[in-house]
């Protein structure tokens, strides 16, 4: 089996399917196949696009100082 970005075991949704578009109002997706549906919904079509993955912001390092830093 192929090895995806982000692993094999991704939950199938709209959100991530190639086929799907967001809506205008950004709560609800446009599926070529289906209409409009809702981003969790899902169907035996589902192709998944790893480009439409949003990923988890990191957190800032805090608590550095200059002193830190210095040799």
């Amino acid at each position: 089996m192929k090895r995806r970005l982000y692993g094999n075991e991704i939950p199938p949704c709209c959100e991530y399917c190639e086929r799907a578009r967001r809506g205008v109002e950004g709560r609800s997706m446009l599926c070529v196949r289906h209409g409009v549906v809702p981003p969790y919904h899902h169907c035996r079509r589902f192709r998944y696009d790893p480009l439409k993955r949003v990923p988890v912001r990191q957190a800032a390092p805090g608590g550095f100082s200059e002193e830190d830093f210095r040799l």
